[in-house]
């Protein structure tokens, strides 16, 4: 017989086996070797343990089954079995808050899934569900560990079948810090929010030697799946960093602005900025020509608590911004339109982009302020093929049925479908505020003149100046500020230089807001 360190069992009183556990957790942390070590530094990536002690608060990881081995044999395996089995599991804290996390170990099997390694992810994973705390993976692995053949496909499905158990109960956030291949690039795709590190991380189904057997594309990993194409082009990831140091801290940054499950509501963190100041900026910040572009980006800046706030996807669809900020020390969900971008207009991407970010928010308690200022739907051939018609459905079934406290401000145009789909009063939102530069109408005051006067204008003697007229004439009548407000579809016109202060003070009266939606199994939303 051989004990745990592979050497003869004797009679050992217990600070032998004291000392002996002891010298096995060193062995355990030490890892396989130092120069598996050195190969993982000299790819410019971190160890697993590395990785962790960046994530997790000083000293409060708790790691579960250090000691897992795998019993598959054939294929050599009998006479490989290092302790963690590839994957490190455990607990800790963030800004003192509880953390589940699992970080593949990429010098075990290069971190492939076996049936151990699954069987551990799963554990961990059960646990984070069941504490009610959000789960971190930290991805590093090749896939599934091939020599264990079909038991480590169904490790991948079990572990799927947990992120989508765990979805809107729990925050999981996945961070890529190596090759991603596979089926294994679908757990990533079910959690919440992805992070990459730029040239060290990679997530595609079919590698690039599939892709040129195949199709005859010749490309590299990172121009098939890395981090800045899933950040700009695909929209798979929600951020992309330089470097797994700076990606970690941003990790840590959003926990901190997350509830620990759908069972809480998200931390609140003092400030000292005031609820009551005045935003003065904000009067010279957005022009009153619709026409001019501007940094909806800024608008932000001046609302939330000083200035800070996060973007989601800050480079995919750009034409819509979502963020998280605080504003009064309370998480709050931002859904604004971009001018600098398309104008702002709402598209496919931009549609998928809100809809999911709005129901994050409703599943995790966050409440929603959308601002305004979107000429319509993109209009085109790629656009109506592509399906814009139940991509945009997406973003209007999204908002009608979130429960949480939701306020709307129109900050200049508001136009046609797209202002109804942006949270408008009459889709739900519990409060609906207006600039005085505010513009709701069907379409713009020329095209609408176009359809309405088109015989007027092509029977008159001087058909531009007559053009001009009814253009006026519309806007007096059915585009002026208060035209909304007089009908009941907007709560108040306001002076943006109060904004801040309306917002906060609207939000605190909701803060207790409660609604039920109608008993069902779940939902059919559009695809």
């Amino acid at each position: 017989m051989t004990s745990l360190l592979d050497g003869p069992i004797a009679v050992r009183g217990a600070g032998a086996r004291a000392a002996e556990l002891a010298a096995l957790r060193e062995r355990v942390l030490a890892g396989p070797s130092e120069a598996a070590t050195q190969a993982q530094h000299a790819k410019g990536k971190l160890t697993a343990r590395e990785r962790i002690a960046l994530l997790l608060d000083e000293g409060s990881f708790n790691e579960v089954e250090a000691l897992r081995r795998h019993r598959a044999t054939g294929f050599g395996l009998e006479a490989k079995k290092p302790y963690t089995d590839g994957v490190i599991t455990g607990w800790g804290t963030v800004h003192g808050r509880t953390v589940f996390v699992y970080a593949h170990d990429f010098r075990i099997f290069g971190g492939a899934l076996g049936e151990a390694h699954a069987q551990k992810i799963h554990k961990i994973m059960d646990m984070a569900i069941t504490a009610g705390a959000p789960l971190v993976s930290l991805n590093d692995g090749a896939g599934a560990r091939i020599q264990e053949g079909v038991t480590a496909l169904a490790g991948y499905g079990g572990i799927f079948q947990r992120n989508t158990r765990a979805s809107g109960v729990i925050p999981q956030i996945s961070v890529m810090l190596g090759p991603c291949a596979g089926g294994a690039a679908y757990s990533p795709a079910l959690t919440d929010f992805v992070f990459m590190v730029r040239e060290t991380s990679q997530m595609f189904i079919t590698g690039p030697d599939v892709v040129k057997a195949v199709t005859g594309e010749q490309i590299s990993q990172n121009g098939l799946g890395g981090a800045d194409v899933h950040a700009e082009v695909s929209g798979v990831a929600h951020f992309a960093y330089d470097d797994e140091r700076s990606c970690l801290e941003e990790v840590r940054f959003l926990l901190s602005m997350l509830p620990q499950s759908n069972r809480e509501t998200p931390p609140v963190e003092l400030t000292d900025d005031p609820a009551e100041r005045r935003c003065e900026a904000l009067l010279d910040l957005v022009p009153a020509d619709g026409n001019r572009p501007y940094d909806m980006r800024k608008v932000i800046e001046e609302l939330a608590d000083d200035g800070q706030f996060m973007e989601i996807h800050e480079r995919w669809a750009t034409n819509v911004i979502c963020a998280l900020t605080r504003m009064d020390g309370q998480v709050i969900g931002i859904v604004a339109n971009q001018p600098q971008s398309l104008a702002g207009v709402l598209d496919i991407h931009a549609s998928e982009k809100a809809a999911r970010f709005v129901q994050w928010c409703d599943a995790f308690n966050i409440p929603l302020v959308t601002l305004l200022d979107v000429p319509g739907f993109l209009p085109g051939v790629d656009q109506e093929h592509g399906g814009i018609i139940r991509h945009g459905a997406k973003l209007l079934y999204a908002y009608c049925n979130a429960t949480v406290p939701r306020i709307s401000l129109v900050l200049r145009k508001a136009y046609g479908g797209a202002y109804i789909v942006m949270d408008s009063r009459s889709v739900g939102a519990d409060l609906a505020f207006a600039w005085p530069t505010n513009e709701i109408a069907v379409m713009g005051a020329e095209g609408a003149a176009n359809v309405i006067f088109r015989r007027e204008i092509a029977a008159a003697d001087d058909p531009e100046a007559k053009r001009a007229e009814m253009v006026q004439q519309y806007k007096d009548e059915l585009m002026h500020p208060y035209y909304a407000a007089e009908r009941g579809l907007v709560d108040e016109v306001i002076d943006p230089a109060e904004t801040r202060e309306v917002l906060i003070r609207s939000l605190r009266m909701l803060r207790t807001k409660h609604a039920d939606l109608p008993a069902r199994k779940h939902g059919n939303p559009p695809q």
